[in-house]
């Protein structure tokens, strides 16, 4: 099957780099129109360019900074001026913060909730509200963790900041059943990207054994299961949490 997303209109958040980047460029790929989003302006610019030479679809970039409103109300003004009715949104910006127990800083933390849990309600209800509603239809994709449904040790701040992701997942879907907009999450697991390898360097080699299948995910397979959930293949799946995780062991 291809061109999955034709003719639909996407917003992706935090593409500059990882799972974000490689859902956009997914999306692209099955023809969809992708505003894809970042905090500084023009850092998006040369990837797009590339992007766009071999994809259905294409790639825009858009920049505000989802821990402010202002910035936030301005995109939504500027899809509504480019008359670009947005069909899917994939909230996958998001900050990490991995403090144990005693050392969690409340300002750090306070920042990690701006992004991963107010700017993501406050931006999928003004997409839900200004287009999908109107529409009828839609889809938003959260983009939660298994920590948000597992906890993990040292990263109960950053676990709580993904389970309330979660929440916020699971109540959006009944509210916004009735209008044909499903709510579904991707809770991804121990995935290959430069942050992971950049963050805890050669250590996630001795998580591996605890990976049932013996192996980081890829950006790729977060991709994919985000594609299933905005594409018409799953119509009537809402309020769903998607684990991609390989299998941890206990």
């Amino acid at each position: 099957m291809k061109n999955l997303l034709e003719n639909k209109i996407c917003l992706v958040t935090g593409t500059s780099k990882g799972i974000g980047r490689c859902i956009a460029e997914t999306f692209a790929s099955e023809g969809a129109t992708v505003y894809a989003n970042a905090r500084t302006e023009g850092c998006l610019e040369e990837w797009a360019d590339l992007a766009n030479r071999n994809a259905a679809g294409r790639i825009i970039p858009i920049y505000f900074d989802l821990s402010k409103s202002d910035e936030i109300k301005r995109a939504v003004l500027r899809l509504k001026k480019e008359k670009a009715p947005v069909d899917v949104l994939v909230n996958n910006a998001g900050i990490v913060r991995n403090e144990v127990l005693g050392m969690i800083s409340m300002e750090k933390t306070k920042e990690m909730f701006d992004v991963n849990v107010f700017g993501l309600l406050e931006l999928s209800q003004y997409i839900a509200v200004q287009f999908m509603k109107r529409q009828k239809r839609g889809s938003i994709v959260n983009i939660s963790s298994v920590v948000g449904v597992e906890g993990s040790r040292g990263q109960t701040a950053y676990s709580a900041s993904k389970g309330a992701v979660l929440s916020i997942t699971k109540s959006m879907a009944k509210e916004l059943a009735p209008d044909g907009i499903r709510v579904n999450a991707v809770a991804p697991g121990m995935i290959g990207t430069e942050r992971l390898k950049a963050t805890i360097k050669d250590e996630y080699r001795g998580r591996i054994p605890e990976i049932g299948m013996g192996r980081l995910g890829t950006p790729e397979e977060v991709a994919g299961a985000c594609l299933y959930l905005a594409s018409d293949l799953s119509t009537y799946t809402t309020g769903q949490v998607l684990e991609i995780g390989g299998v941890m062991e206990p």
